[in-house]
């Protein structure tokens, strides 16, 4: 696998009846540091937030386990 690292940030809100729903489209960061830092922003005015990062090959489709970099508040459950 290249080694190549993808890190992500995401953001959930809750609706009227309490389901959790993205915020916005999952977004690429550019470094672990920053997605932690903007999470933490975030996480004021969300009812989740999540950044994490997996080594990543995109060309050959292989992705590794995602490590949690930062998690506050309410998250949906991943499969």
């Amino acid at each position: 696998m290249a080694n190549t690292k993808l890190v992500v940030l995401a953001a959930f809100n809750k609706t009227d009846d309490g389901d959790l729903v993205p915020a916005f489209e999952p977004r690429q960061v550019d470094t672990e540091e920053r997605a932690v830092r903007e999470a933490k922003v975030l996480a004021g005015s969300h009812a989740g937030v999540m950044a994490w990062s997996r080594d990543a090959d995109p060309a050959l489709g292989e992705y590794g386990p995602p490590t949690i970099l930062y998690q506050h508040g309410e998250l949906p459950e991943l499969a």
